[in-house]
């Protein structure tokens, strides 16, 4: 099963959070010292089990520095059953994104592919977790249900 959020609210499968997202993105990271932050967990349509369906399913982390690149090499994306997701040699830039979609496919310097046959996220509630190459967590986003919305 797979689960929908985004930084700013958990948005259903088949919604979407639209443009006032990215405002918000850059509010809750403005008040905070700037370094990678999850922006957004996406899972949009049914769990068919596809590759398609599997990399409908992502987490988007944003750098909300205007100045600063941040190596994310050996960061870790990990949810609550301990599915974990280590970059590899990746440097995000400022003010730019990368989605880390479930299945799989060809990295890019937008795009990166955990490489699971199965889903990652739970739609019954769930944690994402960002933490650095020494296990600091840097940024994390929960969620109660798909039909709920969660400001993080």
């Amino acid at each position: 099963s797979r689960a929908t959020f985004t930084s700013i609210m958990l948005s259903p499968a088949g919604m979407s959070s639209g443009t006032g997202s990215v405002t918000g993105v850059e509010a809750r990271s403005a008040a905070r010292t700037a370094y990678p932050s999850i922006a957004e967990l996406s899972n949009p349509g049914s769990d068919t089990g596809s590759n398609r369906s599997l990399n409908a399913e992502y987490v988007v982390i944003t750098n909300s520095s205007s100045t600063a690149s941040y190596t994310l090499t050996g960061y870790t994306i990990s949810d609550r059953s301990a599915h974990v997701y280590r970059f590899r040699a990746f440097v995000l830039k400022p003010r730019a994104s990368v989605t880390l979609h479930t299945g799989i496919g060809t990295n890019t310097s937008t795009n990166l592919y955990w490489g699971s046959r199965a889903y990652i996220w739970t739609n019954t509630g769930d944690t994402a977790y960002l933490k650095n190459s020494v296990g600091t967590l840097k940024d994390s986003c929960s969620w109660a249900s798909v039909a709920s919305y969660v400001l993080c």
